[in-house]
């Protein structure tokens, strides 16, 4: 009896880790695949079309998605993680294809400067996914899907006014737009998302999209 009740304890403490480890791998291996998916995606996608499958924003989905999917089990700490897990594998995919499938890399400096970009990233939107979809307070729900128009806002401004890539640019403006208005929780809190997705989306462009466009001119 003390065995059996030893050994049922002892799943009980490490049931939730094997659970959460294997979200993590499974986040990895997602994030694997669809860097993967994303590099041959620039092949399919015709003319400029094929500068969306590999954006900042589009690669911020999966870790978002991954975090929204541990929402109500796992804690923000966790959702961080997966989320990193997510995001760095998107980059890991994407260059190793590039090496392996295609004609090489090149410069380290791109992957460097992604790799980056999927640790800080990564964990963020992965906790906003979580918020989104099970967040306690209207300040986290309304942060967390903010935090997803706001970065497609970011995309659309520099699509517009940068590249002059007209339809890439309305694009990113619809889900801008539309993330708050569809996936808000309750309807009271499409506004105030909204208008917080619009800040975001001005404050990552100067402090993320401006830096680096000097960065890899």
């Amino acid at each position: 009896m003390r065995e059996d009740r030893g050994i049922f304890l002892m799943g009980s403490r490490f049931g939730p880790v094997a659970k959460l480890s294997g979200s993590w791998t499974s986040a990895l291996l997602a994030g694997l695949g669809l860097g993967v998916v994303t590099n041959l995606a620039q092949g399919w996608l015709p003319g400029a079309w094929n500068q969306v499958a590999n954006s900042g924003a589009v690669w911020c989905v999966p870790a978002f998605a991954v975090g929204a999917l541990l929402a109500g089990w796992a804690s923000a700490r966790s959702a961080a993680t997966a989320g990193l897990c997510a995001s760095v594998g998107l980059v890991i995919g994407y260059y190793g294809y590039a090496e392996f499938g295609r004609d090489g890399m090149g410069s380290l400096t791109y992957p460097l400067i992604w790799l980056a970009m999927a640790v800080i990233s990564g964990p963020l939107f992965g906790v906003a996914g979580l918020w989104w979809r099970n967040g306690r307070t209207v300040r986290h729900r309304v942060i967390g899907l903010a935090a997803l128009g706001g970065v497609f806002g970011m995309e659309g401004i520099m699509y517009a006014f940068v590249l002059h890539y007209t339809p890439q640019a309305w694009a990113c403006l619809a889900v801008f737009v539309l993330a708050p208005l569809l996936m808000a929780r309750r309807q009271g809190e499409r506004t105030p998302t909204l208008l917080t997705a619009l800040a975001l989306a001005a404050l990552a462009y100067l402090v993320i999209e401006l830096p680096l466009q000097y960065v890899t001119i």
